[in-house]
């Protein structure tokens, strides 16, 4: 089915021997979908198309395969994939003989079609133009050799979103590039425990396709931090990128490919990038560092949770509690905040230190200096604040003064 700026709401049924409104000039942009139990259409697809046609004058093409993706069974509808990928290496070549391009030729492929996309990627030799993979399915395709699933070597560029990587997704990387969102596991606001119903089961797995539509709306780009493990990223170790004469962070979506040209200079070209996201829609994170001096003695184990206040009493909070901080005495922790807005003008800053213990003595945590910079925004004024003490799981509310320019 068609989609193209011409017939942006009603789709051309189109075959290798009828392309309707397709111009093989323009950028082809399939949409492969995955596992249908139920055989209703996807919830995002329409979303998905007109996303696309909004970010660029393209064809987009709706690759029905519900008749093979329709059944309860999980193995019935994995056998479907590589006849699917035939069905499309067939239409691909006649468009190719009518003028088209392997380079202008873009897979978005979602569970099971991730590797559908792959195998039609195979055939022409990795030389299509782009493949994303939306949490590629990991049943039956875990630990399958490269010419089974979905592989970096599959297209010029692929770039691949894991969601849900405890059960439905793959878990291994399977691009140049591969986005874990928070770790790739549980994936904030959908539920918890199987109370959740039907959501319980597909809410992780569905969430990279949402990020993906994140990345067509004008209002959030999702950065990414280039990283060896999830833990790193959220201690801080891995957001040198997009700071001054380093290179650009990558953008989780549709402008991944924008990052092609720095993962060809790394040997193998291959990276994985982590990052968190909020509860909701567009699940933008903005990310801080928040340095802290101490001058405590003795040495202090525990989190600390901050919170920011605008000039119009916006507020927006950060629980820094993966894992406790150390403070030692004259020693700098850097520790990452991820906050859910993005505020200019900070009035007032909060801070809660707590050790975790209910039972016992208060501890207090003093500090010498206290310094918010913004990762998103380093030309941004830095804003300190001097000679504090913190009572365990008493909030301290302060206003910020603008650091000395020397500090870095």
């Amino acid at each position: 089915m068609l989609y193209t700026r011409k017939n942006l709401t009603c789709a051309q049924v189109i075959n290798s021997t009828i392309f309707g409104n397709l111009n093989v000039t323009k950028k082809t942009t399939f949409i492969v979908h995955g596992f249908r139990p139920t055989g209703s259409p996807p919830v995002w697809m329409e979303d998905l198309v007109q996303s696309l046609l909004s970010v660029e004058d393209m064809n987009v093409i709706v690759v029905d395969w519900n008749r093979g993706a329709t059944t309860v069974i999980y193995n019935h509808a994995s056998s479907k994939t590589r006849k699917v990928a035939e069905v499309l290496k067939k239409f691909i070549d006649q468009v190719l003989v009518e003028g088209a391009s392997l380079d202008n030729i873009y897979m978005i492929g979602v569970s099971l079609g991730a590797h559908i996309s792959g195998f039609v990627g195979k055939m022409y030799n990795g030389q299509l133009g782009r493949i994303t993979g939306l949490d590629p399915a990991g049943p039956l395709f875990n630990g399958r050799p490269p010419e089974d699933r979905l592989d970096p070597g599959d297209a010029q560029f692929v770039d691949v979103i894991h969601s849900d990587i405890d059960a439905l997704g793959y878990k291994e990387p399977l691009g140049n590039i591969d986005f874990y969102p928070n770790g790739g596991l549980d994936q904030p606001g959908c539920p918890k425990t199987i109370l959740g119903g039907l959501q319980y089961f597909k809410c992780d797995h569905q969430r990279s396709v949402y990020l993906y539509l994140s990345s067509l709306r004008e209002n959030c780009a999702i950065t990414a931090y280039p990283c060896d493990s999830y833990r790193d990223y959220r201690n801080g170790k891995c957001v040198n990128c997009g700071m001054p004469q380093k290179e650009s962070c990558p953008l989780l979506g549709y402008y991944a490919d924008n990052w092609k040209e720095y993962l060809k200079q790394k040997e193998p070209p291959m990276t994985k990038a982590f990052f968190d996201t909020a509860e909701e829609k567009p699940f933008c994170i903005y990310h801080y560092f928040v340095d802290i001096i101490t001058w405590n003695k003795n040495i202090r184990r525990g989190s600390i949770t901050i919170r920011l206040t605008d000039r119009a009493g916006n507020t927006t909070e950060s629980k820094i509690n993966h894992e406790p901080a150390t403070f030692q005495k004259y020693h700098q922790v850097s520790l990452l905040a991820r906050f859910n807005q993005d505020l200019d003008k900070v009035a007032a800053i909060s801070l809660v230190f707590s050790t975790g213990s209910t039972i016992g003595p208060k501890y207090k945590l003093r500090i010498l200096r206290m310094k918010l910079r913004s990762l998103a925004h380093p030309e941004r004024p830095q804003l300190c604040r001097y000679d504090l003490v913190l009572m365990e799981n008493t909030e301290t509310v302060f206003q910020p003064i603008l650091c000395p320019k020397l500090q870095m």
